[in-house]
């Protein structure tokens, strides 16, 4: 295709063009060169497209986030235990601050009087105990009964007291627990000051005695207390003999040592 009918073909795709409002290769602003206008908004500024708003940024996660800077933590020293007999006791009962007090919400406290002529210690009460709210309950109490009866003494003149007033999470402990208390021991020993004393379980006996249970048969453990020193012997829980009734040899070969000079 050529000459004149060329010529007349680019004129009118030329005019199509401008009647569709192209009058530049480029222009400053998008036109809508599709859309017809009515005949009399011909001369009227076309309106400019609206343009979507971009969406927001989704928020980072909380790992990368600014995070604030950690307020330090007051270190609290350590329990002040009270000096006084009767205040000790209440404190042991009511206060937060008393180690092995956090492990359950029902307290088992000492029974009897400073000054008694035995002590029975254990580590922390048994479950039973803490379902009865009593130490030595049950049938491991019926035991340490007749335990008690056979050098000649009853539980109602002895001091009877568990270390912690709470049982821990399967009967154990250790770290910074352990090391309160390990102070608190010697601060409850100082306060009853027993003529006597009774280590009842395995646990204690490391606590106080340093030694493991079957090391103690039949030997008074001088427990050195407060400059002084207490008679002590050891023996397995009742709860323990009941399990093992061959232990019983054992924890009798030390009980009768708290017959001398009776």
């Amino acid at each position: 295709m050529g000459g004149s009918q060329s010529a007349l073909l680019a004129e009118s795709i030329t005019d199509w063009w401008s009647l569709a409002g192209v009058d530049a290769l480029v222009g400053e602003d998008p036109a809508g060169w599709l859309v017809l206008l009515p005949a009399n908004d011909a001369a009227a500024p076309r309106p400019k497209p609206t343009i979507a708003p971009e969406p927001e940024a989704a928020p980072l996660p909380a790992i990368l986030q600014r995070q604030e800077a950690p307020q330090p933590v007051e270190t609290k020293g350590p329990v002040v235990f009270p000096d006084a007999w009767d205040e000790f006791q209440h404190w042991l009962a009511t206060s937060d601050d008393v180690p092995g007090s956090q492990w359950d919400a029902r307290r088992i406290l000492p029974v009897g009087q400073t000054n008694a002529p035995l002590m029975l210690l254990t580590a922390w009460p048994e479950i039973d105990d803490q379902r009865d709210g009593a130490m030595f309950s049950g049938t491991a109490g019926q035991l340490l009964d007749a335990m008690l009866s056979a050098i000649r003494t009853t539980r109602d003149v002895c001091y009877v007291a568990s270390l912690a007033v709470t049982r821990p999470a399967g009967g154990r402990c250790d770290g910074a627990e352990a090391a309160e208390l390990d102070r608190l021991l010697w601060h409850h020993l100082r306060l009853a000051n027993p003529e006597r004393l009774l280590l009842i379980g395995s646990d204690i006996v490391r606590m106080a005695a340093a030694s493991e249970l079957p090391e103690t048969r039949g030997k008074i453990l001088n427990i050195n207390q407060d400059g002084g020193k207490v008679e002590t012997v050891a023996v397995a829980h009742p709860a323990m003999l009941l399990a093992r009734p061959a232990q019983k040899a054992a924890a009798w070969d030390s009980l009768k040592l708290l017959n001398r000079g009776r």
